[in-house]
């Protein structure tokens, strides 16, 4: 069983920073990529950033490049993502998945674990 709990989540204004945590076990996380994921009420699931399994390579959204920065810390078994600069559409419910493979995806069908998600809020 591979478990992802997310964390961090909350209301900010807009402009404003939030840090998101993940924390993967059960597998072998530093041989997966992770990924972030949002899904904002009655839109589909869409990608955020990913970082690859073992160098440490990223990739994000463009609507997130530049605000956005994912990293991990596989001593600790964790994944983050810090973001600034944000915007009301960034609201979002927000996933973190566990890929298995180390190479990047940007599909979320190519992330077979997946947090509970965390609610993210932000107002005008």
């Amino acid at each position: 069983q591979v478990r992802v709990v997310e964390s961090g989540g909350g209301l900010v204004q807009a402009g404003g920073s939030l840090r998101l945590s993940c924390a993967a076990s059960g597998r072998t996380f530093s041989n997966s990529a992770m990924g972030w994921f949002r899904q904002a009420p009655g839109k589909e699931r869409e990608f955020v950033a990913a970082i690859s399994g073992s160098a440490y390579t990223t990739d994000y959204a463009d609507s997130v490049k530049g605000r956005f920065t994912i990293s991990r810390d596989n001593a600790n078994d964790t994944v983050s993502l810090q973001m600034h600069s944000l915007k009301p559409e960034d609201t979002a419910v927000y996933y973190c998945a566990a890929r298995g493979g180390a190479t990047l995806m940007r599909s979320k069908t190519s992330y077979p674990y997946w947090g509970q998600g965390t609610q993210v809020t932000v107002s005008s």
